[in-house]
């Protein structure tokens, strides 16, 4: 991934909250760059640089993406679950509309893969074929935008707060591990 100059650095699994918060930023940089090839050439030829963006950024959702929502599921939310705080309670009212967001999202990503694997692989889409993949697109943009903001602005600050230092150990040890690094 390339270095900017005076942005945040990535955070690392001793700090799976700001983790999870760089993996958003992957997702909309990576739904971004979908959006943009699909605009630009309309289900037409694509040309190299499009299609190397197009197959990164299908990998990326059908490799990465899946990991990231484990992380939510299996690690981050089960622990919320456990603390009985009022604050705590108030935010999981939340979660399972979140939960849906990755049902709906896994769904969308599903038919974008399809279509862009089959794009990558004729190269070209029908009319009605890029009409639909530019529908999904920014229905999945919709979706990101309002469950992101959710997950950035309330669910992970309380996270960052209530969690146990052994906790996010925790968490970051079983994301390192969906990831085969431990």
């Amino acid at each position: 991934m390339p270095v900017t100059i005076g942005s945040k650095p990535e955070s690392t699994f001793a700090d799976p909250i700001g983790l999870l918060g760089d993996c958003h930023r992957r997702i909309e940089r990576f739904l971004a760059v979908l959006v943009k090839v699909a605009g630009e050439a309309r289900g037409g030829p694509m040309s190299e640089d499009q299609r190397t963006a197009c197959t990164t950024a299908l990998r990326y959702f059908r490799e990465a993406a899946p990991k990231h929502t484990a992380d939510e599921e299996e690690s981050l939310f089960p622990r919320l679950r456990a603390i009985d705080r009022p604050d705590v309670q108030t935010l999981l009212t939340k979660v399972a509309s979140l939960e849906e967001d990755h049902v709906l999202a896994g769904t969308g990503h599903a038919e974008v893969d399809r279509l862009g694997c089959l794009w990558l692989a004729q190269d070209h889409l029908s009319p009605e074929q890029s009409a639909r993949l530019n529908t999904v697109l920014g229905e999945l943009a919709e979706l990101y935008r309002h469950h992101i903001e959710i997950e950035d602005r309330d669910v992970f600050p309380l996270s960052a707060a209530v969690l146990s230092p052994a906790d996010q150990k925790a968490i970051g040890a079983e994301m390192a591990s969906r990831r085969n690094l431990i």
